[in-house]
């Protein structure tokens, strides 16, 4: 993969020189976007309920209601995360099984994307569409936090 040289625009000396690394995607010129924010975080819930086990553990529950709540406080956009609140608030995240976790977040998804005149999701294919990672083995994409 090649190097891409990326430059801190930051007074700071050691921000100044360029830093190498080979990143799997070209960092995209200019700031983030709403958008852009909205997309991956998206896909890390996705991601996160569709390995999220069949029959989960109290504290896996507790973590995953905790980042849940988290993102209605800390996310980076605060109309998002009000919206993201009130949706929360009136359905609170179904975290009893993976199955459960899938389905509310497709939900949450497409009461996101209604209130921002994008189409709904069939949520029957959410396991389809987010169901599979590839970790490099199987173990690797446990959902144990390496434990």
């Amino acid at each position: 993969m090649p190097k891409v040289a990326i430059y801190a625009a930051a007074t700071e000396p050691a921000l100044t020189s360029p830093a190498t690394y080979s990143p799997k995607y070209q960092v995209p010129a200019g700031p983030i976007t709403k958008d852009d924010l909205g997309r991956a975080t998206w896909t890390l819930l996705h991601t996160l309920a569709a390995q999220y086990p069949d029959t989960p553990t109290r504290r896996q529950q507790k973590d995953v209601k905790a980042l849940v709540d988290l993102l209605t406080r800390i996310y980076p956009c605060s109309d998002c995360a009000k919206h993201f609140r009130e949706l929360v608030r009136k359905k609170p995240p179904q975290v009893a099984s993976g199955e459960e976790l899938q389905q509310w977040m497709c939900m949450a998804h497409n009461d996101v994307n209604q209130s921002i005149g994008k189409p709904a999701f069939n949520c029957k294919m959410a396991n389809a569409r987010w169901g599979t990672l590839d970790c490099g083995s199987e173990l690797a994409c446990s959902m144990d936090g390496g434990h």
